[in-house]
């Protein structure tokens, strides 16, 4: 009980490291080609005006795993719950109540499947509290995930219903995933209106130390977000299309730029303002145009220089340039059109199909059987 004590607390100091540099003093995207804890931590400039680590932090390394063949989630298919034939409808008006109630709970949803995805795959992990065969934090303790992550009561809510009308059918897994095609439907006022396939189930281990060594930071350039990607079966285009769910939610000050060489300068300067004076929880809209909204501006807004994270910046690169403007000018809605497939195809990665001593369908979300 104590190892875990301790570890929660070097998590605690971890994450107050991200508050480390003021916005005002930020280097250019990426930090300047330092990468700490995964890019989820601003680097400093030391006494002697060099870039590093704060806390005595090693930089992590840009690409750390070979690439994975793209996800296949072959066992999965759409219609899956034939035994529980109301469960997507089910999910679908939790989700609706909790979106008509708070808008900027469609964002979390959003990137909860996300999160959960990229670190043991498509699992419903992120939301256990513990772990099974480990005293350790879960994820959602995790530096990426503490007082961030939303959605946990949503899921709840969805997976309370379902255990009343079909018991120890619908996985948590399958959940996050339905639940985060809806709020993608809802926010681009049905637009993006996908099928979802299902038959995930949920995984019994959780670690917080797992979440910087997968999930793509704040701090990351683009060397960095291809190797995240790439490990995880996406490629580049998957990387760029995905990067568009920053047209909503928001960010937290902690994580923001505002003396990005070449940034908008009315931007930053509003930015400069709202998270001035070590207001590192403090936040602001990732879109400053629509932020309520999914849709194709977060492409306008990288096109003019007008993002709030480096790792959004860092799609102005040569090598993405041409996706961003073709995703800008939105003919025929395309990112719209891509956008739906790939999330289903970041809902494939890694998922577990067959029953094992690591896979179950929960009773409860939060707690393995």
């Amino acid at each position: 009980m104590a190892a875990a004590s301790n570890k929660v607390g070097a998590l605690l100091i971890i994450t107050l490291l991200a508050f480390l540099g003021s916005v005002e003093c930020q280097q250019g995207s990426g930090g300047g080609g330092i990468l700490c804890l995964g890019g989820w931590v601003r680097p400093v400039s030391s006494a002697l005006g060099r870039l590093g680590c704060p806390g005595g932090l090693m930089p992590s390394p840009k690409i750390f795993r070979a690439p994975r063949s793209a996800p296949s989630g072959a066992a999965l298919r759409v219609g899956y719950y034939n035994s529980c034939p109301n469960a997507e409808g089910i999910v679908r008006q939790v989700v609706r109540d909790a979106v008509d109630k708070e808008p900027g709970m469609g964002a979390g949803l959003i990137r909860l499947f996300f999160h959960d995805c990229f670190v043991r795959g498509c699992d419903a992990s992120v939301l256990l509290v513990n772990s099974s065969g480990s005293s350790d934090p879960s994820e959602m303790l995790g530096p990426p995930n503490r007082e961030s992550l939303r959605g946990f009561g949503v899921i709840d809510r969805a997976k309370a219903a379902l255990e009343a009308a079909c018991p120890s059918v619908v996985s948590c897994a399958d959940i996050v995933a339905f639940a985060a095609r809806d709020a993608s439907s809802f926010l681009s006022n049905g637009r993006l209106n996908f099928a979802m396939p299902a038959g995930r189930l949920d995984g019994r281990v959780s670690l917080a130390s797992e979440t910087t060594n997968f999930l793509p930071g704040p701090f990351s350039d683009l060397e960095t977000l291809k190797s995240r990607f790439a490990a995880k079966g996406l490629d580049t285009k998957d990387m760029v299309t995905l990067s568009g769910a920053h047209t909503i939610g928001h960010a937290r000050c902690m994580f923001v730029s505002t003396s990005r060489p070449g940034m908008n300068a009315t931007l930053a300067g509003e930015l400069r303002q709202r998270c001035g004076g070590g207001g590192g929880n403090a936040t602001v809209n990732l879109d400053y145009k629509t932020p309520d909204v999914l849709d194709s501006q977060y492409f306008q807004n990288v096109k003019d220089s007008a993002v709030l994270l480096d790792s959004d910046a860092a799609l102005n690169a040569s090598e993405t340039a041409a996706l961003v403007d073709t995703y800008a000018a939105d003919v025929g809605s395309r990112w719209e059109m891509e956008f739906a497939a790939a999330m289903v195809k970041m809902g494939n990665i890694e998922v577990k199909t067959r029953p094992s001593a690591d896979a179950e369908i929960r009773k409860k979300c939060s707690i393995y059987n």
